[in-house]
């Protein structure tokens, strides 16, 4: 990746991304105009600029009659057969849909009350969910039909708990090793690394603003789009992120100058590109070089951003409240649930 973009080592590199950052106003401002139309105009709603065109699809997800999603505070994933998972912290804390938002089934009764983060992993010829759960302190491997392989619980080696209450994990990653790493990001603000038979391995992090410090490390990914992989994490109280080896050793920090990020929460690549769920009400799309491709669904009113309140009858089409999931496709189509005390998942339809 280049250096050049590791903004918090120069003032010269600050100015230089503030320059790139410029060549994405344009993109900008034609996303904010669709998402400022109304739901009754009953035209598609398009979003995006260049390569990143999406439509606004309505209505998707629809659960049966007397079935509601709760509360919406997870993630979301794609398997290989393309069906997509959504977290509530109901007793469904796993719900399945088809493509076209048909519900395949709910799951999870026991991972109710605070089921978070999300992997799904292909080994061998079986796909596995990885999750992390608020309220059990824990993290766990289960089969797509949710039978549970195995969980775990605080790290006790890592000599940062005193009770494994103050463990929060909020986000999980596989490394191409098979090595893995967990952030507890609702709790000591430490990155948990574990080898790929799942012994632990070492940890990083801990509150603060310095660069390899964290306030609130909500989510995790490994950045497969360089030769060498890198652990890239959203630093969401810091409006940042940061970028890591396998090791833990810090290598580079990507600061929201400019209002390029507001409340990074999630993240999802694809080929070179790179989505950013920002709680703040959108989705920002980055290329390799992190330069601002576009916004997606830009919230135009502050008060409606970052919260879980927000009464239905208050939503817009073509606008977000508070992303914190995000996940594309095999055709590129996006998904994304935000933080919403009722419930609310959207899907953005890829245009050619």
């Amino acid at each position: 990746m280049s250096q050049s973009r590791t903004l918090s080592s120069s003032g010269l590199h600050r100015r230089n991304f503030l320059r790139d950052l410029s060549a994405g106003v344009a993109a900008l401002a034609l996303t904010r105009l669709p998402a400022q139309a109304k739901e009754t105009d009953g035209q598609p709603m398009i979003l995006g600029a260049g390569k990143h065109r999406y439509e606004w699809v309505r209505g998707w997800g629809k659960l049966p009659e007397g079935m509601q999603y709760g509360s919406t505070h997870g993630a979301v994933q794609v398997d290989s057969q393309g069906r997509i998972y959504v977290n509530t912290d109901t007793e469904n804390a796993i719900i399945v849909f088809d493509a076209k938002g048909n519900l395949i089934k709910a799951m999870g009764k026991e991972w109710s009350g605070g089921t978070h983060g999300m992997q799904i992993r292909k080994e061998g010829k079986e796909e596995f969910i990885y999750l992390t759960n608020l309220a059990r302190s824990e993290f766990a491997k289960i089969k797509l039909d949710g039978e549970t392989v195995w969980s775990k619980g605080y790290p006790q080696q890592s000599n940062v708990y005193s009770k494994k209450e103050e463990f929060k994990p909020t986000g999980i990653a596989f490394a191409p090793n098979g090595d893995f790493y967990v952030t507890d990001g609702y709790g000591q603000n430490y990155i948990h690394h574990y080898n790929s038979s799942g012994e632990y391995v070492n940890s990083w992090g801990g509150k603060g603003t310095a660069d390899g410090k964290f306030s609130t490390p909500h989510a995790i990914i490994i950045d497969t789009r360089s030769k060498t992989p890198t652990v890239l994490v959203t630093d969401r109280a810091n409006h940042r992120l940061q970028w890591f080896d396998l090791g833990g050793k810090h290598l580079k920090t990507l600061p929201g100058d400019g209002d390029l990020l507001r409340l990074p929460a999630t993240l999802h690549i694809r080929g070179t590109d790179l989505a950013v769920g920002d709680l703040a009400g959108r989705v920002t799309i980055l290329d390799q070089e992190h330069r601002l491709i576009t916004h997606l669904g830009d919230n135009i009113d502050p008060k409606k951003r970052a919260t879980n309140k927000v009464p239905r009858d208050e939503w817009l089409d073509g606008q977000f409240i508070a992303p914190h999931g995000v996940c594309w496709d095999s055709e590129g189509n996006l998904y994304v649930e935000e933080w919403m005390a009722i419930g609310r998942v959207v899907k953005l339809k890829r245009l050619k």
